[in-house]
């Protein structure tokens, strides 16, 4: 008898499982600000029932005006009466939310003081009925007249204009490809020179080097060997100096040639002995060459000037655009913590729809079911949307109790900080702080800073205090930037200076830091003259 055979079992589970409602909730938090402006303006899309808030005096749904279909509940499905009272519910909500947090200086830490409310809709809401309005003066009769009764003519204010794209008014960037084409383009060049010096610009790295090898790239645009080579020249006499090159030492003595120092200490050091260079062997450098230890320093400033990757100015990423979600400024002696809702669009129902949930008025139950789901996301968004704020809100309002010192006078103040600690005084997990820093900028008195730059481990510092991790590194840097180049810091040295002044660190983590901070080891930063 087989022992493997199909079978069909029942269990009883207990299962976490996220709800669409909660998943959205989380997506929102982490957005930045402007991935939250592209997701809303996707949403008001995808969901006829949402709008943004406008001043153009648009219609909106008043009490009076949902008392009918709230007289009659017999009438309206228990699903329905639940969205007509979360509509309502979420339109009030909206209207006394809060995006600004004032913090008294002059209260304890511990205390949490919120003042300067702003309310996010302005609109005000009366409870007179509205006045009908007159059909006719809906009706635009000059638009009337010049469409339809004198087809022949149109006005000037009626006429059409096709105006350019505005796409074309933005730059491009230029490319390390167009900039060499542009030039090349000017040069005297026979024909099959400059299809193979096109053939070899193609084949640049972002860098500017030519990686692939002469003979491949020859066979592969059907050039010889002469005419390759011929384009290859072509190519480095271009700006940038350098390009075309290689490997480094054909780059750096092609920068040299196009600065007239053919022949010189310099070129001779790059062409000769650019290992010593790499080990700072400078006094053996002076022998080798026979000169005076004073030129080979100033050949060597002249080569540390040179650029080993020149075609990354024309290749690299361009300047990130960074908004600050939140803004922190100080008022006299009270700080001010404010959302940035510049721009991102404020929403509210569409109050078309809602009649769309009373059989009465002819909606047959798939319109009912699509307009109540409808109106479920929306209401659904605009909860996590608000949530989202609130929550950022109040870790900054931790993060400015706790980093007061730094706010006012600078880097040098900043507290160790984890996001445990702020999570537990918020009143949520530590997933839902790093997720509301996470990719979001606050613009301080001291500069623009990620959130996250907030939160440091703590190294133990003098009399028991912690050092921020940020402000140990910082210090490290510091000590070998003033140390003397012919006898550099060694790791047990820095160690040491700071375990005098108090701060227990061990060797293994200074070292750490400095691979970190990409700072070279003792031996490569060592001068010897």
């Amino acid at each position: 008898m087989s022992l493997l055979s199909p079978r069909l079992q029942l269990k009883v589970a207990q299962k976490q499982i996220l709800t669409p409602g909660l998943v959205q909730m989380v997506t929102v938090l982490q957005l930045n600000r402007l991935e939250l402006k592209e997701m809303i303006n996707q949403e008001i899309v995808n969901n006829p029932v949402l709008e943004e808030v406008t001043e153009d005096g648009a219609e909106e749904i008043t009490p009076e005006e949902l008392q009918p279909l709230l007289e009659a509940p017999e009438r309206i499905e228990p699903a329905d009466q639940q969205i007509l009272e979360s509509t309502n519910g979420i339109v009030e909500a909206a209207e006394v939310g809060s995006s600004e947090v004032t913090l008294e200086a002059s209260l304890p830490q511990e205390q949490e003081v919120a003042e300067g409310v702003t309310p996010l809709d302005a609109t005000p809401q009366t409870a007179e009925t509205p006045a009908a309005a007159d059909p006719f003066d809906e009706i635009d009769f000059g638009s009337f007249f010049d469409e339809y009764l004198d087809p022949g003519y149109k006005s000037p204010a009626a006429e059409s204009v096709e105006k350019p794209s505005f796409e074309t008014f933005l730059s491009a960037p230029l490319t390390l490809g167009d900039h060499l084409r542009s030039q090349l383009s000017v040069s005297v060049l026979s024909d099959e020179i400059r299809d193979a010096a096109e053939t070899i610009i193609g084949n640049l790295d972002e860098d500017g080097y030519l990686t692939a090898p002469l003979e491949e790239i020859a066979a592969m645009g059907g050039h010889t060997q002469e005419q390759i080579e011929a384009a290859l020249k072509a190519v480095q006499s271009l700006d940038p100096a350098g390009v075309g090159a290689r490997d480094l030492r054909e780059c750096l003595l092609l920068q040299l040639e196009s600065r007239n120092a053919k022949g010189g200490v310099a070129w001779q050091i790059v062409a000769h002995h650019l290992r010593l260079v790499e080990t700072r062997q400078l006094r053996e450098l002076a022998k080798v060459l026979g000169r005076p230890a004073e030129h080979i320093e100033i050949a060597v400033r002249a080569i540390k000037r040179l650029n080993p990757r020149p075609g990354l100015r024309y290749s690299g990423p361009g300047a990130r655009v960074v908004e600050p979600d939140v803004y922190i400024t100080k008022d006299g002696d009270n700080w001010i913590i404010q959302m940035n809702d510049e721009e991102i669009p404020q929403l509210r129902l569409n109050s078309q729809y809602r009649k769309m949930l009373d059989r009465d008025q002819g909606a047959t139950k798939d319109v009912r079911d699509y307009v109540r789901e409808r109106y479920t996301s929306a209401i659904q968004l605009m909860k996590n949307i608000e949530q989202r704020k609130q929550t950022i809100l109040k870790v900054c309002e931790s993060i400015v109790r706790r980093q007061t010192e730094f706010l006012a006078q600078g880097l040098d103040y900043l507290k160790p900080m984890m996001i445990k600690e702020v999570a537990e005084e918020v009143g949520v997990h530590p997933s839902t702080v790093s997720r509301a820093v996470a990719g979001k900028y606050v613009h301080t008195p001291q500069g623009v800073f990620e959130l996250r730059y907030f939160f440091s481990e703590a190294v133990q510092g003098p009399s028991g205090s912690g050092t921020p991790l940020l402000l140990l590194k910082r210090r490290v840097k510091k000590m070998i930037e003033e140390e003397d180049s012919a006898h550099p810091l060694t790791d047990e040295q820095i160690t040491a200076m700071l375990q005098t002044s108090g701060i227990q660190v061990t060797r293994r983590t200074v070292a750490k830091y400095r691979e970190d901070m990409k700072i070279p080891s003792t031996h490569q930063r060592r001068i010897r003259n």
